[in-house]
């Protein structure tokens, strides 16, 4: 499926462009955005290679990474990244990830943010599970995931070495079903 685009009241997601790599920087190269991510932030360097990287997979046969710039309506200013990346070692389901720059946190957009990759999972891409995964510490994301449906299903031991320490990962996911039901 390509281009991907979706719209809420107040975001659209649309397919990542060579001109977003500045708009990115300001999410991936911040120490506050990047805290509870599994990596370390960017360098301009490396976030041009995520955004070409992405721009070449969006056109790939079969489609198996949408990843999505998060943009606000009202400024068209990109303001976040969301990702669905399809689970080859589950049917139909799916791994999601989101991001927002710091400013652009505690308004909602998170929420918004995460019911549309999920309308773009359950309704455009036919996916039954969708799941998610955050740092322990990372309550805001919890509360997100949890708004949107999402049930805690887990922790994942010493799942992602970050800063030369190990840290675990709480996983969320949400059923078609479950999606259908909620909205």
């Amino acid at each position: 499926m390509y281009p991907v685009k979706r719209s809420s009241a107040r975001l659209d997601l649309r397919e990542l462009a060579s001109g977003d790599v500045d708009a990115m920087l300001a999410i991936y190269g911040s120490a506050e955005a990047t805290e509870h991510m599994s990596f370390d932030p960017r360098t301009r360097d490396q976030v041009e290679q995520i955004v070409a990287r992405s721009i070449a997979a969006a056109t790939t046969t079969p489609r198996t990474e949408y990843a999505l710039a998060v943009v606000e309506r009202e400024t068209a200013e990109l303001i976040g990244f969301g990702r669905l990346a399809t689970d080859p070692h589950q049917q139909r389901g799916a791994t999601m990830g989101f991001a927002l720059r710091p400013a652009s946190w505690s308004v909602g957009y998170g929420m918004e943010t995460v019911r549309l990759l999920l309308d773009v999972g359950f309704d455009d891409l036919g996916l039954h599970r969708i799941w998610g995964a955050r740092s322990p510490l990372n309550t805001a994301s919890a509360r997100t995931m949890e708004a949107a449906g999402m049930v805690e299903e887990g922790t994942i031991r010493e799942h992602v070495l970050k800063a030369g320490k190990w840290r675990d990962s709480v996983v969320h996911a949400i059923l078609d079903r479950e999606w259908q039901a909620a909205r």
